[in-house]
């Protein structure tokens, strides 16, 4: 047990290349962490300097009580499961289990322990004497996971281990390594778990919290609801959820002594509380962000602020559609349930309909620092 600190952590190629900017990130002992960002963010670059993988060039890493900098990766106290499995080919799968307690001179009755106890809680008992080419995906990736497990670590370590899975056994493993965290959790055993994913799936289904990365800076670090419904600036807005936020350039004008937001050729009231917040950014250039299951499309027009859109395209998704509306020179998308959705979609595309924003749902961005201003 043992938690995690990051302390301006830096990562500089001979190149020159800056990877890592001076990053300060807490993990609670015994938490899942998800770093989550785009390709090219220093997620797993930044779990390779906690592993012991890649040197770090500035800063500092504590697991507990001792700060690794410089430690072997076997002195760490981690254990880290691979995208790829990284199984030996001519081991069983108990050979694989075993292999890692083998290294550390382990009891053969003890390593026969660890073994059977990681292959119970995976449900690996009936694989123990096939080769990992006699394995599904979903299988040896599950052995991957027994390797770390047996050796009892500090701290769990998983770099996108599902990315090569398909879609189904993705689901299925996501609950599966969940529920081995709380599992551990609640027998008094908890591991501290590191989770690198680029899926915002997984980040959202599996994570305590969730850390969200750029261009190798934290943008953010929260729980998955907070993140949702409080994004602290544009990137994180952006990129949490499916479909996506919408987030459009916009202005915030005075009409009546009241802030209005423009969206099109409509200007949109603010309520009192964005009144109050936004009061010293009145006539100035904003981003307006809202979120598709916050916009609502009817053929009449509604009562109260409203405007109009085109309905360019719909999609299927079967308890809901997608509604995606052209609005001047941009598009917006709305997240409808499909009893709702049906009898405005059957009338046909390529037509004028009505919509509305639930006002006290939308963000409001700083045009020049994207920082969102609404919170």
């Amino acid at each position: 047990m043992a938690e995690v600190i990051f302390n301006k952590l830096e990562k500089v190629y001979s190149n020159g290349f800056k990877a890592v900017h001076g990053i300060d990130l807490k993990i609670a002992d015994g938490e899942f962490m998800v770093i989550v960002g785009p390709s090219g963010c220093a997620k797993s670059t930044t779990l390779r300097m906690l592993a012991g993988l890649e040197t770090i060039s500035g800063g500092e890493i504590r697991i507990g009580e001792k700060v690794v900098n410089n430690l072997a990766p076997k002195s760490r106290g981690i254990a880290m499961v691979f995208q790829n499995y990284a199984l030996y080919p001519h081991m069983t799968v108990r050979e694989n289990l075993a292999f890692g307690l083998k290294l550390s001179k382990l009891p053969k009755e003890q390593i026969n322990a660890h073994v059977d106890e990681a292959a119970k809680i995976l449900e690996l008992e009936d694989l123990l004497d096939r080769l990992p080419r006699q394995l599904s995906g979903g299988q040896a990736q599950r052995v991957a996971v027994g390797r770390a497990i047996v050796k009892k670590p500090d701290v769990f370590l998983f770099d996108e281990p599902l990315s090569n899975l398909d879609a189904k056994l993705r689901a299925s493993m996501r609950i599966r390594i969940s529920d081995l965290h709380k599992q551990l959790k609640k027998s008094g055993k908890p591991a501290t778990t590191v989770y690198v994913t680029h899926d915002q799936t997984e980040a959202m289904t599996m994570g305590d919290r969730i850390c969200v990365m750029k261009l190798g800076h934290i943008m953010q670090v929260d729980t998955p609801d907070n993140l949702y419904h409080y994004p602290k600036n544009m990137f994180v807005a952006g990129f949490i959820g499916a479909p996506e936020m919408n987030i459009k350039p916009s202005k915030l004008l005075v009409q009546n002594d009241r802030l209005h937001i423009r969206v099109g050729e409509d200007l949109l009231e603010l309520n009192d509380t964005q009144q109050k917040k936004l009061a010293s950014y009145k006539n100035q250039d904003v981003f307006f962000g809202i979120r598709p299951e916050f916009v609502s499309i009817a053929d009449e027009p509604f009562g109260g602020s409203h405007t109009t859109g085109q309905m360019v395209r719909v999609e299927n998704m079967g308890h809901e559609f997608f509604v995606y509306l052209k609005v001047g020179d941009f598009e917006l998308t709305a997240r409808i349930p499909s009893d709702e959705a049906k009898p405005i979609i059957e009338k046909g595309l390529h037509r004028q309909v009505y919509f509305k924003f639930d006002m006290n749902k939308c963000h409001i961005f700083d045009a020049k620092t994207e920082q969102n201003l609404s919170l």
